[in-house]
């Protein structure tokens, strides 16, 4: 699994030459719909987004979860007109909107930004060739695994992290499978020490997640 690039605090990225619209989202709040227009870059502020999409036979499948400091909503930049996939406030979200011809302009006039942008751009097409091997190769176990260490934050600097709230229709439809499952393999690495609940039912809300000890899952 490669090591995620650590996001870039809003607070470090320079906004003050840029035109934006900020928006404060509570947990369940659609940001856009799949089908919508698109004609604006978002970029997480705080909190994190689930984008989903939804299949001509009425199946939701979930394809990220973003979390603050990076951008989402940025194929409009190469002429996508409608949104492919619906993002939703899984937490309470702070959300930067910037225009089309805005963000193109400033990643003409600021190159840091657009260093910045292209490194958020590579690390999310190293991300979906990654997800497109665990799908076509491994199992169910080490799909979880992954999905598990990649909200922990796998290989930064933090051996422990406690998980946003998602629960595990959520992660069954990141990985692939059914609840029953995602229950069945959340209950081994809790009992293998993997894993350990905080609080909460029903799902991973107050779930610590232990790097170092999970990770053996992938090596198998």
């Amino acid at each position: 699994m490669a090591k995620a690039a650590a996001p870039k605090p809003a607070r470090l990225l320079d906004w003050s030459t840029m035109q934006t619209a900020r928006a404060v989202y509570e947990p369940t709040a659609r940001i856009f719909a799949q089908g919508d227009p698109a004609s604006l870059v978002m970029y997480v502020e705080e909190g994190v987004v689930r984008l989903s999409v939804l299949s001509h036979a009425g199946k939701e499948v979930v394809v990220a979860l973003v979390e603050a400091g990076h951008f989402f909503g940025e194929g409009c930049l190469a002429g996508q007109s409608r949104r492919t996939a619906t993002a939703t406030a899984m937490t309470p979200c702070t959300i930067l909107a910037v225009e089309q011809h805005e963000m193109v302009r400033q990643m003409h006039a600021e190159p840091a930004f657009a260093d910045h942008f292209l490194a958020h751009m590579l690390t999310r097409n190293i991300r979906i060739e990654e997800d497109l091997v665990d799908h076509l190769l491994n199992p169910t176990e080490k799909r979880l695994a992954r999905a598990l260490l990649l909200l922990a934050h796998y290989g930064q600097a933090s051996v422990h992290r406690e998980l946003p709230k998602v629960s595990q229709e959520i992660l069954a439809e990141m990985v692939g499978t059914t609840r029953s499952r995602v229950n069945f393999f959340m209950n081994k690495f809790r009992k293998m020490g993997f894993i350990e609940y905080s609080g909460g039912t029903g799902g991973v809300d107050g779930i610590k997640v232990r790097n170092s000890l999970l990770g053996v899952v992938l090596r198998d």
